[in-house]
């Protein structure tokens, strides 16, 4: 695994030593924030990102070598939380994220600080966690209005955004579907 763009495009990330996670690709990814900044108008650049099911942490990480300003990275896995750690301390970026031992799925209340520009959701697959975190973000009130949210499930899962999401498009990738949803602070369009 490594960074694919970016000030620390070809940096090395630590991955997984078990299957209990289960990383993006680096193809993938560098796709996704292709697309974000080609379609999206690029939202990474001074974005205030929340990296929910986080893993390795590959997306904010990359969001943050493409210009992010900051990264919230959310696991309850402490193998999640030390590969995290250990990527964050090798590249250096320790004053630009905090990491967050929380389930998606409860997040509570956000703290004070500015909510979050863009969010990433990388669950494990095939377990419905993607509509209770979702509706977690949105009633903790974590997401700034128009908040770009990317979601990466199994193609197979039957997900549907929830009240304050609005669907911009799906892109399929074999067994793999990108979702890319709009937050409208509880309206729908």
């Amino acid at each position: 695994m490594r960074v694919v763009g970016g000030r620390l495009k070809g940096r090395t990330l630590q991955g997984p030593k078990s299957d209990g996670i289960r990383p993006t690709s680096d193809k993938l990814r560098e796709t996704l924030f292709n697309i974000l900044a080609h379609s999206y108008g690029d939202p990474v650049r001074d974005a205030r990102v929340i990296d929910l099911f986080a893993g390795t942490g590959a997306f904010g990480l990359e969001a943050i070598s493409r210009g992010a300003e900051f990264c919230l990275f959310v696991d309850d896995g402490a193998q999640a939380r030390a590969l995290i750690r250990e990527n964050v301390e090798a590249l250096g970026l320790g004053g630009l994220t905090r990491i967050f031992r929380r389930d998606a799925r409860r997040l509570g209340e956000a703290p004070p600080s500015a909510p979050y520009t863009l969010a990433f959701l990388d669950p494990p697959y095939d377990r419905g966690l993607t509509e209770p975190a979702l509706t977690s973000l949105a009633g903790g009130r974590w997401l700034a209005p128009d908040a770009l949210v990317i979601v990466e499930e199994a193609a197979a899962a039957i997900f549907q955004p929830g009240p304050g999401f609005n669907l911009l498009e799906r892109r399929d990738y074999g067994e793999t579907e990108v979702i890319f949803l709009r937050y409208s602070s509880g309206e729908r369009s």
